[in-house]
């Protein structure tokens, strides 16, 4: 194995183990606080949920089959197993995307003020909560189930044209109207989704904004010193969609010049696995950072550990 090879390998391996304890240490943290504190559950929580099972999916079902085939196991995937594992990837990677703009269209909502003509909206999110949850499923749903006609596991022979390879999958040559209708439909999908994230995160960036000048204004401590737990939701939020977008779109850089290229590379799949899998690693810890929770904790276990040296000293 080259030494390039066992780089990108222990970067995989890093990326997978450090993935699924992020995401997997969010969710019992989430079951934590919905069982055992509930005065600080809040709504949004359900999609920060819903967000980490999809992140653990996609890592796993991404990750693992480009982890084998850098250790050369052979066939590890046949057809119905390709159809599977990338059909699964590719729900899992669109709702990462509908939730995402979710939680971004959500938290815009809720730190408008009072007096804005999006005001009406804010009694309904509660309502929609499960309802946009269900569209989001059945859209993808709808969207990559065409994936399992045109996925098959990888054959022997050199591949030209326009295809789109995985470590052990394929799929058939993308020239017919169908694919053509599929791409065209995915890539509209993705634009609807990214364009309106990044016109919610404009507009928090710009009510924040507003909000630092107030409060500079007013001079007033409580609103300078202290952020309000909105606030710190949206600062989450907008480093989660400004992370989303960054790598969305090298993603897709990476795969368009993959299915066009004359000359497929050694080696892109994985490295497109790779930054294909960085926003659902990171994800959750931007989640965390800003976490009421964890922020609970964080400050008892300081002001016991001040405590503790403080009687050390004086003993």
């Amino acid at each position: 194995m080259l030494i390039s090879n066992v780089v990108l390998v222990v970067f995989l391996i890093s990326q997978l183990c450090i993935g699924v304890i992020g995401n997997t240490s969010l969710f019992i943290l989430y079951i934590y606080t919905f069982f055992f504190k509930p005065h600080f559950k809040k709504m949004i929580d359900l999609f920060f949920i819903h967000l980490t099972i999809v992140n653990m999916v996609t890592i796993v079902f991404i990750l693992i089959p480009d982890i084998v085939g850098s250790f050369g196991v052979p066939n590890f995937l046949d057809d119905v197993g390709c159809k599977v594992v990338l059909c699964i990837y590719r729900i899992s990677r669109g709702l990462s995307i509908s939730i995402t703009c979710i939680l971004s269209t959500f938290q815009a909502v809720t730190i408008n003020p009072g007096n804005s003509q999006w005001a009406w909206l804010k009694p309904k999110l509660s309502t929609w909560t499960f309802s946009s949850l269900l569209c989001s499923w059945l859209i993808n749903l709808a969207i990559y189930g065409y994936m399992v006609e045109i996925v098959m596991a990888k054959n022997n022979s050199t591949q030209v044209g326009r295809v789109y390879l995985h470590a052990y999958c394929q799929s058939k040559k993308l020239g017919n109207h169908n694919s053509g209708y599929f791409m065209s439909i995915t890539f509209m999908y993705d634009f609807f989704y990214v364009g309106i994230m990044m016109w919610t995160s404009l507009y928090m960036v710009i009510l924040l904004y507003r909000h630092r000048k107030r409060a500079q204004y007013l001079r007033s401590t409580s609103l300078s010193s202290q952020q309000s737990p909105e606030l710190r939701a949206t600062h989450s939020i907008l480093l989660l969609v400004s992370c989303f977008v960054i790598l969305y779109w090298l993603n897709n850089l990476i795969t368009l010049y993959g299915v066009y290229a004359p000359t497929k590379f050694l080696n892109l799949e994985a490295v497109n696995a790779f930054w294909a899998a960085c926003y659902p690693t990171i994800c959750p810890f931007l989640i965390m950072k800003n976490n009421k929770l964890i922020l609970h904790f964080t400050s008892s276990f300081s002001a016991l550990r001040m405590t503790c040296f403080q009687r050390a000293h004086r003993g």
